[in-house]
């Protein structure tokens, strides 16, 4: 479990390398990725990072590259823009857990759809016309 200082500091990291990503990484490789959270050790000693890329799918290599050389790039902007006394290492990690939400929720919403057509009675097919036999049409 974080400490309320850890996950202070998790939240002025988060906003200050979402700026600092978007204004001063000059990058092409990164592209367009949205952070999701920020997870900082108790020791304050290393930031993760966790975020998703735009358009979905797995990061490449080369993205992945990039934003470890972000990574190395920001520690000492994002430490003096927060004061800090030690930067915290900071490390980028793709989030498992949305697609992983995604895929749950898209099996979820394809079973009530099932289920749902399971329990509807059939639909008669209309006659063609002929009506059939109702009660008091004796000969």
């Amino acid at each position: 479990m974080a400490t309320h200082r850890a996950e202070r500091l998790a939240e002025m990291i988060h906003r200050e390398v979402a700026v600092r990503l978007r204004t001063e990484m000059k990058d092409p490789r990164i592209g367009e990725i949205s952070i999701t959270r920020v997870e900082v050790a108790r020791d304050l000693e290393h930031a993760k990072i966790v975020f998703l890329r735009l358009g979905g799918g797995a990061p490449s290599r080369e993205q992945k590259a990039a934003l470890a050389d972000a990574a190395k790039a920001l520690r000492g902007p994002v430490g003096r823009a927060l004061r800090l006394r030690r930067a915290p290492e900071l490390v980028f990690t793709p989030d498992v857990h949305f697609e992983d939400a995604v895929r749950v929720a898209s099996l979820i919403s394809r079973l009530e759809r099932e289920r749902a057509m399971a329990e509807a009675p059939p639909a008669d097919p209309p006659a063609d016309g002929d009506e059939g036999e109702q009660p008091g049409d004796e000969e």
